[in-house]
C-alpha cells in the first residue's frame, strides 16, 4: 500500500506537471469507486487544477470554486501518467482524469480487497480528512509519542490513521526496527529514551523514504517498497546484526522484526502457526 513517502513525492510530482491545468474531461471507469453523489465529476471539465497535495494517505487535487478531488489507492490502487492521446479503458481502471496538457491522470487497481477510491468534496468538506489523526511531522504527534499511555501494540498504533495519518505497514516495521523496539510493546511501556528512540526512528525513516521516491518519474508501478530495510524481507539476514528476520502473519497482513535487534532475543507468536510460543 502506497504510504506519506510514496503519495507525498507522487503529490509533488503532479503538482509540478498539471498545476494551473484546466479538466477537460472526467472519465468514471468503476461505478463502485466514487464515493460521493455530490459535488458531481461533471462540474470539474473547465476548471482548473489550482494545487495538489497529500494527507494522510490521500492524494489531494484542490480545484476552482473550493472543489476538491480526493484520492486514496488503498491496498492495490496504482496511478499512470498518459499521454492525453490514450482513449482505451484499461483494465483495472477506476478513473482517468483529461486535463488540456499532458498527461492524463489514471487510477488503476491491482487488489481485489480494500480497493482504490475517490471522492469529489465541495466547500467546506473535508470528507475522510476529518476522522484522520496528525501527520508524522507534526508536533502533536511528538506530544502523544513522549506522553501518551496508550496501552496498544506499538505496531497497530503507528498504522491506526485516527492516531497518525501516513503511515502503514511497511513503515512500521522500518521504524520499529531502526527504534530496537518489539512491534508488541505499548506506548505505556516505553520509557523516556525509547520514546524518544520511536520518535526519531519515525521521522528518518519517512524522511529517507521520501527522498527515495522523490527520485521517482511518472506516476506509481505496480511494485512499490523496493527500499524497505526489513518489510517483506522475511527469512533474509537483518542488516544490522545479521540474525534471520522473523515474521508473524496475520490474516491480511504479515510483521517483519529481528528478535536480536527488537525483542531481546525473544520469537513472537505466529498465530498461523502456534498459540504457544511467546
Amino acid at each position: 500500500m502506497p504510504e506519506l513517502p510514496e503519495m507525498q513525492a507522487l503529490a509533488e510530482r503532479l503538482h509540478e506537471l498539471l498545476a494551473g491545468a484546466r479538466f477537460e474531461r472526467v472519465e468514471p471507469l468503476s461505478f463502485s469507486a466514487l464515493k460521493t453523489v455530490s459535488p458531481a465529476p461533471e462540474l470539474l471539465p473547465g476548471k482548473r487544477l489550482l494545487s495538489t497535495g497529500r494527507r494522510g494517505k490521500f492524494l489531494r487535487l484542490d480545484v476552482g470554486d473550493d472543489l476538491a478531488v480526493l484520492i486514496h489507492l488503498s491496498q492495490g490502487g496504482r496511478i499512470d501518467l498518459q499521454p492525453r492521446s490514450v482513449t482505451s479503458k484499461p483494465k483495472g481502471g477506476v478513473v482517468r482524469f483529461r486535463f488540456d496538457r499532458d498527461p492524463a491522470v489514471l487510477v488503476k487497481e491491482f487488489g481485489t480487497e480494500r480497493k482504490a477510491g475517490w471522492w469529489m468534496l465541495g466547500p467546506g468538506d473535508d470528507g475522510p480528512l476529518a476522522k484522520l489523526g496528525p501527520d508524522p511531522f507534526a508536533p502533536e504527534f511528538a506530544e502523544l509519542v513522549r506522553t501518551g499511555s496508550d496501552t496498544g501494540r506499538i505496531h497497530a498504533l503507528l498504522r491506526d490513521q485516527r492516531t497518525v495519518a501516513g503511515i502503514g505497514r511497511g513503515y512500521s516495521d522500518d521504524i520499529l526496527h531502526r527504534a530496537g523496539l518489539s512491534p508488541y510493546r505499548s506506548l505505556a511501556s516505553l520509557d523516556e529514551a525509547e520514546r524518544e528512540r520511536l520518535l526519531h526512528a519515525v521521522h528518518s525513516v519517512l524522511t529517507e523514504a521520501l527522498e527515495a521516491e522523490r527520485r521517482r518519474v511518472g506516476g506509481l508501478p505496480p511494485k512499490l517498497g523496493d527500499h524497505f530495510t526489513v518489510h517483506g524481507k522475511y527469512g533474509t539476514p537483518c542488516p544490522v546484526c545479521g540474525s534471520d528476520l522473523r515474521r508473524v502473519s496475520y490474516q491480511s497482513h504479515e510483521v517483519t522484526y529481528c528478535p536480536r535487534c527488537q525483542t531481546g532475543g525473544k520469537i513472537l507468536a505466529d498465530r498461523r502457526l502456534s498459540r504457544l510460543i511467546r
